[in-house]
């Protein structure tokens, strides 16, 4: 059976990496073989560049530095995790992809977003997710569940509010034209009721490769 790829994307302190575990359990619990993994990093080659991006002591690094940093770290996590999980029929669980790119560096940095999509599309070998849940919230909201969380902000966290509310906008954009791959959701939502709504979208498309496959 082919593989299902999952990704999870949106500002920061959206809620996505609870919601991962989440789904997680849920999955183990239905049988199902699952991958979860993270963007950047991931690897342990991916790890490292995942540090030097996220080190307030970067500074603010080139651009185009920033954007080929994520890419390479992102080429070597499909190469060495995403692509043999889904070759194995398992569900890969990723917490941010090339759309996080698109967003951070396309729309918050305000980078051409054609070379952006570029460099992740070669990146990635043109691999896409079948479905993107897209957790949102405000600029506000983002910044108060970073306070609330009380660990010491990365180099991203730090951007001035306007460039979050970028981000933010150029997520929803990407949803808005995407809507076959992505699924909305609020991140002002009860944690189960989010939980729910996906694991409800998961499983039909569960079934829908199960199906497809039978038909083969």
């Amino acid at each position: 059976m082919s593989g299902l790829f999952i990704t999870l994307e949106g500002p920061e302190g959206a809620g996505k990496s609870t919601q991962i575990s989440r789904l997680y359990e849920r999955i183990c619990k239905q049988g199902w073989t699952c991958t979860v993994t993270r963007e950047p990093g991931g690897t342990a080659l991916g790890d490292r560049i995942r540090r030097l991006l996220l080190d307030p002591e970067s500074g603010e690094m080139a651009a185009r530095t920033e954007i080929l940093l994520y890419a390479a770290s992102r080429a070597q996590l499909v190469e060495q995790v995403i692509q043999p999980a889904l070759e194995r029929g398992e569900i890969v669980l990723c917490d941010r992809y090339l759309d996080s790119s698109i967003a951070y560096q396309g729309y918050g940095l305000q980078c051409n977003l054609s070379e952006v999509r570029t460099v992740n599309m070669m990146a990635t070998g043109g691999l896409l997710p079948q479905r993107t849940y897209l957790l949102d919230v405000t600029a506000e909201e983002s910044e108060e569940r970073l306070v609330q969380r009380g660990n010491a902000s990365d180099r991203i966290e730090q951007r001035e509010k306007a460039f979050h509310e970028r981000v933010r906008h150029g997520f929803l954009y990407m949803a808005q034209h995407e809507p076959k791959r992505y699924q909305i959701l609020s991140g002002k939502l009860p944690v189960e009721d989010v939980t729910n709504s996906i694991w409800t979208d998961l499983v039909r498309l569960h079934q829908q490769l199960e199906a497809e496959e039978g038909d083969r």
